[in-house]
């Protein structure tokens, strides 16, 4: 998944579409397409690999029509080839969907719609979306009708634009949840469909944004757009600045916020291509690893400043614990200075979303001096700290513009859990129940976060009441403590309050001769093995008059009764839980560095990358 374009007017679809879809390429993709209806029907063209392959494609075999769709994807459901590119078309051709996103109950709808007789040309979920609107239009006789019932099938969270030769004049276009954003492009008596803004700049500055649960009709002179029950919105029509770095921002006031809500597609992203749900598996072949070498690993040490620290402490215990591998967290600028007891059985993991900082490839370059094997997870392709490792698992979410890392936290903590399932399957460790419940359980993941996004509200209402507090206090425990250091440091870094984070269990050692009145206490406190532990340290915090705001699972009523101060996240498989937990902290953090006035996207005195010691 990845990339959406479609268009409907007087001019030629296919070169909009291709452009478009160029505009959008920065996201990444295995693969391409686009439908165009020609003469009263749906024409197609798609294949594996990268745009010039698919414009290749519609060199030799034209195409040609003033209305269309295209899409650029990342493979989550079946391989990266043709018969798996968007978009796919129903059994009678009259139907067409390109789909961002992942129908979490796809094998369910795909069972019953085979025992209704259905064929299915790919592997794919989305397919099964084509197969649902054309089954709901055979009843109804409305394509809008059938993507409102389709809708209504589908679990997960999903950005879907569809097209039929049965309605040639018009382009169906919904969101539900966070899985993409959905953009309208407005103009003379031609419209537009995007994914993301870059893709349409170049024709229209005038768009509309669809929220969560919406849906527009989209043809060549109107827009309409309804909720998901078919009530009509009146949509705000934004004016977008043709300032290129304004334009990127869309709907959204600073680059941090828009990278927040853009997790829901960067983790479906870092599943793609390597996770086969039906199957139950992982496959990380950047890694050049083989069950061989997995089995003569007998150590691993993740290197890594900052934030990519903090998500390398989660992979300690992932590791540890799916794969029983010993694992080290060194902070990169004190590893190559520590004399690290290193050998060829030894793993160097460095983990940095530029691949440039200075201290991690400097910690590399220790590691490889001693012999040791040489994996990295980087966001940027091509860097210094992927092009020097032996495998690296690259981080999939797109560029990152502000400071303070969001998207490219949380996808590293999905890439250390498919490494040690991948890990604990090569050694064999796990059977095969349990790397099939592992695996099933990452299908969730996109739509849990989904759901913490749509409570940002709640968050800025607590960020209304605690921005003017001068030092806050950060607590959690197992699998999360490293969630508490990440949060604290998200909000130091953006606005200038000052943080602490502990692990809980070490707040008698010392830090709660701090809490009073003026510290409130951030406990982390969803439903995993430490639960009892932090309730426990929830009650001494208030016990001494300390202010609790709580991160607490859904239902929770010990929670609700012992503060009033709770941010919700839907339940999550505790292995999970660090993702899920994270996206609260960082639009609290959000909410009081933009309520403050402070300068979100480039706090003082730091930079994206740091390049020197």
């Amino acid at each position: 998944m990845c990339g959406i374009v479609g268009y409907i007017g007087g001019r030629d679809a296919t070169p909009i579409i291709l452009n478009g879809l160029k505009r959008l390429e920065y996201r990444g993709y295995d693969s391409a397409g686009l439908a165009v209806l020609e003469n009263g029907h749906i024409e197609i063209r798609r294949d594996a690999g990268k745009l010039s392959q698919l414009e290749a494609l519609v060199n030799d075999m034209p195409i040609k029509g003033k209305i269309g769709i295209g899409h650029t994807r990342w493979a989550t459901h079946g391989e990266p080839n043709a018969r798996n590119a968007h978009p796919h078309i129903g059994s009678t051709g009259d139907f067409v969907v390109v789909h961002n996103g992942i129908v979490e109950n796809y094998l369910t709808l795909r069972e019953e719609l085979i025992a209704e007789g259905t064929k299915f040309n790919s592997e794919t979920d989305t397919e099964t979306i084509v197969h649902l609107i054309e089954k709901y239009y055979a009843s109804s006789g409305s394509l809008v009708e059938s993507v409102k019932k389709t809708l209504a099938q589908l679990k997960g969270s999903h950005g879907i634009v569809v097209m039929s030769s049965k309605e040639p004049d018009k382009i169906v276009a919904a969101r539900v949840g966070n899985a993409g954003g959905v953009v309208i492009g407005l103009s003379e008596d031609e419209n537009f469909v995007a994914s993301d803004l870059p893709a349409i700049l170049e024709h229209t500055r005038r768009a509309i944004f669809l929220e969560s649960r919406q849906m527009a009709v989209v043809t060549r002179g109107e827009v309409a757009v309804y909720d998901i029950n078919g009530k009509d919105i009146h949509p705000q029509v934004q004016n977008i600045a043709w300032d290129p770095v304004a334009a990127e921002k869309g709907e959204y006031r600073h680059f941090m916020q828009k990278e927040i809500h853009e997790q829901v597609r960067s983790l479906t992203d870092t599943l793609a291509g390597r996770v086969d749900f039906d199957e139950g598996s992982v496959l990380l072949h950047e890694l050049n690893l083989d069950s061989d070498k997995a089995k003569r690993i007998q150590k691993i040490i993740i290197t890594a400043c900052g934030t990519a620290a903090h998500a390398g402490m989660v992979g300690k215990l992932l590791i540890e614990h799916i794969a029983r591998i010993p694992v080290e967290v060194a902070i990169a600028s004190e590893f190559r200075y520590a004399d690290p007891l290193v050998d060829k059985n030894t793993v160097v993991l460095a983990i940095s979303q530029s691949g440039e900082t200075a201290d991690t490839l400097a910690a590399m370059e220790e590691g490889r001096s001693k012999g040791a094997i040489l994996w990295s997870i980087v966001n940027a392709i091509g860097s210094q700290a992927m092009r020097i490792a032996e495998g690296c698992i690259a981080m999939q979410v797109g560029p990152e513009i502000g400071v303070a890392s969001t998207k490219a936290f949380t996808a590293p903590l999905l890439d250390l859990y498919l490494l040690a399932v991948y890990l604990a399957d090569l050694r064999g460790v796990i059977d095969s129940k349990q790397r099939y419940s592992l695996v099933n359980d990452l299908m969730l993941v996109p739509s849990l976060v989904g759901e913490c996004l749509d409570r940002e509200a709640a968050v800025l209402d607590l960020a209304k009441k605690f921005r003017h507090m001068r030092h806050m206090l950060y607590l959690g425990r197992g699998i999360n403590m490293p969630i508490a250091y990440e949060g604290a440091l998200k909000l130091k870094e953006i606005s200038y309050i000052h943080a602490e984070a502990y692990p809980a269990g070490e707040m008698k050692h010392g830090p709660i001769a701090l809490i009073d009145k003026s510290m409130p206490v951030v406990a982390l406190t969803p439903n995993d093995p430490w639960y009892d532990k932090m309730i426990s340290q929830i009650e001494q915090a208030m016990a001494r008059g300390g202010e609790v705001i709580a991160v607490a699972t859904d239902g929770d009523k010990l929670i609700r009764d012992l503060t009033d101060h709770i941010m919700w996240i839907p339940k999550t498989p505790w292995l999970l839980s660090p993702v899920v937990t994270s996206i609260p902290l960082q639009l609290f953090a959000y909410h009081i560095a933009s309520l403050l006035g402070l300068d979100v996207d480039q706090p003082r005195n730091l930079a994206k990358s740091v390049t020197v010691e």
